[in-house]
């Protein structure tokens, strides 16, 4: 073993040699930020500048939802640009791109599940047609029940069968005690 170490040492060593100065190369710092105790940042590029106090009245921030007044498609301008975008390719491609059913879909969404017969597959099902409030579907018409329950896929007939738009109807009015008496507790 010691006459192959005695053999091989040069080539070990130059072998460490280049390692060392690889990790040094890869493992080095890329900037030096020198901390201080001041307020100021040491490079200039990071001063942030002291805002001045103005008297000015606030901007309206088309995106944040302090301000919105539930009228239009959106609420706010990219929303609308949004909406209007859906509509061109929508008459592009000629395919339905806003239901007749969502009159109404303002507002904080009901849990649809609470009703008898109405699952969470059931649930996305109609929310992802717009329907998320019971008076959504107290207010469909026997025309529009027929035509939203062929686009249910393996839910259909699922709307009439278990009375779904009755029992929304009962919940829409907040007549809980109705809906208990005609479908059971909830």
């Amino acid at each position: 073993m010691s006459e192959l170490w005695s053999a091989y040492w040069p080539v070990v060593l130059i072998a460490v040699a280049i390692g060392l100065v690889t990790g040094i190369l890869i493992f080095r710092p890329k900037q030096r930020v020198t901390l201080s105790k001041e307020t100021a940042p040491v490079r200039p590029h990071m001063a942030v500048p002291a805002a001045a106090p103005s008297r000015a009245t606030p901007r309206h921030d088309p995106v944040s939802g302090a301000d919105r007044d539930g009228g239009g498609e959106g609420n706010g301008v990219l929303d609308e640009a949004a909406a209007a975008t859906s509509d061109v390719v929508g008459q592009i491609i000629g395919a339905p791109v806003h239901s007749s059913l969502l009159p109404g879909s303002h507002g904080v969404p009901d849990d649809l599940q609470r009703m008898k017969g109405v699952g969470p597959k059931l649930a996305g099902l109609l929310s992802s047609r717009g329907i998320v409030r019971y008076e959504q579907i107290a207010a469909l018409s026997p025309d529009e029940v027929e035509r939203l329950d062929a686009e249910l896929g393996a839910f259909r007939g699922r709307l009439t069968r278990d009375r779904i738009v009755e029992q929304a109807g009962y919940l829409a009015r907040g007549d809980q005690a109705g809906y208990e008496a005609a479908f059971g507790r909830l």
